[in-house]
């Protein structure tokens, strides 16, 4: 079931209608309205009527499925000796949370009680989200050194018990990336050179660094159904300028059973699609190593994109930018370019703050470390620390229920009412 589709609960509301209309392809005036975020109250009273009512899933066959289970305020990460805090996902029908900390991937119910852990990652595990139509849990994954860059995909059911091997346990299938490597290893320059993990060079095309952020969502060309959209990293190199757009790759992941191979990280596999089915670009101007947390937004059918700060002085800098799902994708050229380049664009939404010189939206907020839309005007966003355990720094991290208020600077407030 494609995770838009999360919220067709029997306790409908306007709001949600309307969403469904836009998606299916309502007028203008109709995309405005969507565009439009409840106010505080009318967001948190839709919110506790959802909790209350319980309200049933559907299947694919438009079957009633089980009850989803309340939803806490607070779902604690635990404290790990790990990474620090990089992405989050939840499967709301089966009550479980995952924590994805660098090199680590938790497993808890929605008390915050551990479950099951995978280990062993030696590379960077980042952003996750829940494919509803599988029930697997899709994360980032990169090797610098190797070159290689994969969509990790967990089993979560069978994710069942703590420190299991991502490489031995059987829960961890791996697709490589091809687009993304190519990007990462272009010699941009022509010396002939790759410069590796390094941002002070020419090299490295959009000036990718990898990838971290992933979320399922409709296409971006309205052609197709549910996709994964994966974000490219990119470095903050402040002495070039075709690094000031958001990269986003999109793939049909219905057929890639085909390209799933176990994870080996002394033997790297090249297993993937030759192609993504759609590459587009944001412009935001440039950040520090791009889209940290991607996230799709079935109740107003926009895209959150959170990053750390970028630190281009022409630039506002904005930590979270929303692209506008009432706007399909549409060809154009693609701006900062040595080379005159067409593809793609997304159009950001025009809301929040602005910066009218070059044109960027956005808002000051959190949810670099995890955000999850629950497709009805609240979302989980992460908070992180640190804890010292017997002199050795340990990782903490946990999900916060927020409402989304659309204002400024930060669009998002703690839900306080039960």
């Amino acid at each position: 079931m494609p995770r838009q589709n999360r919220g067709r609960t029997t306790a409908l509301f306007t709001s949600v209608v309307l969403v469904s209309t836009v998606l299916a392809g309502a007028g203008a005036a109709q995309a405005q309205i969507r565009t439009q975020p409840l106010t505080g109250t009318q967001t948190e009273t839709h919110a506790k009527a959802q909790d209350r009512t319980q309200a049933r899933t559907v299947d694919a066959a438009g079957r009633a499925t089980r009850q989803l289970p309340a939803l806490p305020k607070t779902v604690d990460g635990g404290t790990w000796p790990s990474g620090h805090l990089q992405g989050t996902a939840v499967d709301r029908r089966k009550g479980y949370m995952y924590f994805s900390f660098t090199d680590l991937l938790v497993k808890t119910d929605l008390r915050g009680k551990p479950v099951g852990s995978v280990t062993g990652f030696t590379g960077h595990l980042g952003d996750l989200d829940f494919n509803e139509q599988d029930g697997r849990v899709y994360g980032s994954l990169e090797y610098k050194a190797a070159k290689s860059f994969y969509i990790a995909v967990f089993d979560g059911d069978r994710v069942n018990r703590m420190n299991m091997d991502a490489e031995s346990a059987g829960v961890v299938s791996t697709v490589h990336l091809k687009e993304v490597a190519k990007d990462y290893t272009a010699d941009m320059n022509g010396d002939g050179v790759f410069d590796g993990d390094t941002a002070n060079t020419p090299d490295h095309r959009y000036g990718c660094s990898g990838i971290d952020g992933v979320s399922f969502g409709p296409a971006l060309d309205r052609q197709g159904g549910s996709k994964l959209t994966v974000a490219y990293g990119v470095y903050a190199n402040t002495g070039r300028e075709d690094n000031d757009n958001q990269v986003l790759l999109q793939y049909d992941v219905r057929q890639w059973k085909k390209y799933e191979k176990p994870l080996s990280e002394d033997a790297p596999h090249t297993s993937g699609p030759a192609s993504p089915d759609g590459k587009y670009f944001a412009y935001t101007g440039n950040t520090t190593y791009g889209v940290q947390n991607l996230e799709y937004d079935a109740h107003t059918g926009n895209w959150l994109m959170a990053a750390y700060k970028g630190k281009k002085t022409r630039f506002p800098n904005y930590s979270l930018f929303v692209l506008d799902g009432s706007k399909r994708a549409t060809w154009g050229t693609v701006r900062g370019q040595a080379k005159p380049e067409r593809g793609r664009i997304l159009s950001l939404l025009p809301r929040g703050l602005h910066d009218t010189a070059s044109g960027v939206y956005g808002w000051e907020s959190a949810g670099q470390y995890g955000l999850v839309s629950l497709d009805d005007g609240r979302y989980y966003v992460a908070s992180i620390g640190t804890v010292e355990v017997d002199g050795v720094t340990r990782q903490t991290g946990r999900a916060v229920l927020n409402r989304w208020t659309g204002l400024t600077p930060n669009p998002f407030a703690p839900v306080t009412r039960s």
